[in-house]
């Protein structure tokens, strides 16, 4: 796909309300989302993820309760970190290594809590405060969504 198209692209979605577009000639395909940062796993810099509105988190339990049985349909106290994206969960850089963080562990902000991969780039997601790590809320290797809750800091 020639790149001047791409950027016509790119053009016509910021002159529009589009939020994201697919385009596909033959086998070549291109995808433009607006509104996110992706950041590649070895860029220095990260994401810092939104924090969840307690309506939100509340309104989300039973999903999160389905989504991971060790997650009992409670209400969530503490600071949440929820997701910044939609992806897959995990707990770890790689299958073999240790988890980022363990319940009960303390982390600093700007910590490394998980990582989640969308669109095959894998997002550091990074605590937006420092504290102790109260609940993990999403199970390995699970998909999550939006906004969903992944930790309570307490």
């Amino acid at each position: 796909m020639d790149i001047r198209k791409v950027k016509k692209l790119i053009e016509m979605m910021e002159e529009s309300d589009i939020s994201e577009i697919e385009i596909k000639e033959g086998e070549e395909s291109v995808r433009i989302s607006r509104g996110g940062v992706v950041v590649p796993i070895s860029s220095p810099e990260t994401l810092t993820p939104p924090v969840a509105s307690a309506r939100s988190a509340r309104s989300s339990n039973v999903a999160n309760a389905a989504a991971n049985p060790n997650v009992s349909n409670l209400e969530l106290t503490g600071h949440i970190v929820a997701a910044p994206m939609v992806g897959t969960f995990y707990r770890a850089p790689s299958p073999a290594a240790a988890p980022f963080v363990e319940i009960g562990g303390h982390v600093l902000e700007g910590e490394t809590l998980c990582i989640i991969e969308s669109m095959k780039m894998m997002n550091h997601i990074k605590a937006d405060r420092a504290g102790q790590i109260a609940a993990i809320l999403v199970a390995n290797e699970a998909a999550v969504e939006f906004d969903q809750p992944l930790f309570t800091l307490t």
